[in-house]
């Protein structure tokens, strides 16, 4: 009997494992079956629209903007260049603006975005890879600590790099990307929030998720910027035609799609994390209107934190919270930094 009870737990652990691999591989068979049929439909209308393509040979001006500062590169073991671009710096240009009179700002694009070396094989864009190419970046720049800001995938990075080395993280600020294990835990249980992230099991899928981003013009890409219901700007700052077609000129170089959505094929490989606690002061920032992440994943983040802990969520606000509201979020950042944080007890 008391074999049984010691078995008990593992046994629960395996058979929820399995569940978890059931329905990661089931919906992405689901959601391939869907854009299929989305493909189908759009070369019945038009194939001629569907396959169009406009030639983009050079950058737009914004991208070489001098008030976002010094365009440059960090060579590291990888061999993974970093620096600031349009995936990276750029969605960050009001922060770069706002805080470089105090701090020595860099915002990074992350290896297989924007002109950064990119591996072929998926296994190069594991977690743990990408954990180790932001430590490496910090001991090039010759810093052994940093204040960490990230926005969604940037945001998940984040909490990783607080958890496995809390000695870099001074301070560290997400914006829409709760804790990564309420995440893991509260799609299994809210099929909303499961339909939300449809994406990420879309994007599983060998590189037909790159073949319908790129069709119609990359016509995918600007919905997301630009649509009533996931874009930028709705109650804020909107994307001019000169942003999105930044947006647009990096993701149309050739290959450069795989990279970016290689993060995402191996989301699920190392979740959820079996060391989970973050010990470092938080800032957690969330535009309620978010298109993407259930806002209730933000109030739960608050008992992985054994540290001070802000949550402020913004009621209009969306996805794209520092972009969309840059005034708002640089004003909750400048007070986070300044003040003094203490350790819960």
């Amino acid at each position: 009997m008391a074999r049984l009870r010691d078995c008990l737990p593992r046994l629960m652990v395996t058979i929820r494992s399995l569940l978890f691999w059931c329905l990661v591989y089931c919906y992405c068979g689901l959601c391939a079956s869907i854009y299929l049929l989305k493909l189908l439909w759009s070369i019945g209308r038009g194939p001629a629209q569907t396959f169009r393509r406009v030639a983009r040979e050079h950058p737009p001006a914004c991208l070489n903007d001098p008030s976002l500062g010094t365009h440059c590169y960090v060579r590291i073991k990888v061999k993974a260049g970093a620096g600031p671009a349009v995936s990276g710096g750029y969605s960050w240009r009001h922060q770069l603006r706002e805080f470089k009179c105090e701090y020595r700002v860099v915002a990074l694009d992350l290896r297989g975005y924007g002109e950064t070396d990119a591996p072929i094989h998926r296994e190069n864009y594991k977690l743990d890879c990408l954990i180790t190419d932001i430590k490496d970046i910090l001991d090039s720049l010759g810093y052994s600590k940093c204040v960490l800001i990230g926005h969604d995938w940037g945001g998940m990075i984040a909490w990783l790099i607080a958890i496995c080395y809390p000695e870099m993280v001074l301070k560290l600020i997400v914006i829409n990307f709760p804790h990564p294990n309420v995440f893991t835990e509260y799609i299994l249980r809210h099929p909303a929030q499961l339909f939300k992230s449809s994406y990420y099991y879309f994007f599983q899928i060998p590189w037909f998720p790159e073949f319908m981003f790129s069709i119609n013009d990359f016509k995918a890409l600007k919905h997301l910027f630009t649509s009533h219901s996931t874009g930028i700007g709705r109650k804020g700052c909107r994307l001019t035609i000169e942003d999105l077609e930044a947006y647009i000129y990096v993701f149309s170089q050739p290959g450069a799609l795989s990279g970016p959505i290689n993060h995402y094929r191996n989301i699920f490989s190392c979740l959820p994390l079996k060391h989970h606690m973050v010990t470092t002061p938080t800032l957690l920032l969330w535009g309620e209107k978010d298109a993407f992440m259930e806002v209730e994943m933000a109030e739960v983040t608050k008992i992985y934190v054994k540290n001070y802990f802000r949550l402020t969520i913004l009621s209009e606000a969306s996805h794209w919270l520092q972009q969309e509201q840059p005034d708002i979020v640089n004003k909750l950042i400048w007070t986070f930094l300044k003040e003094e944080t203490r350790k819960k007890d």
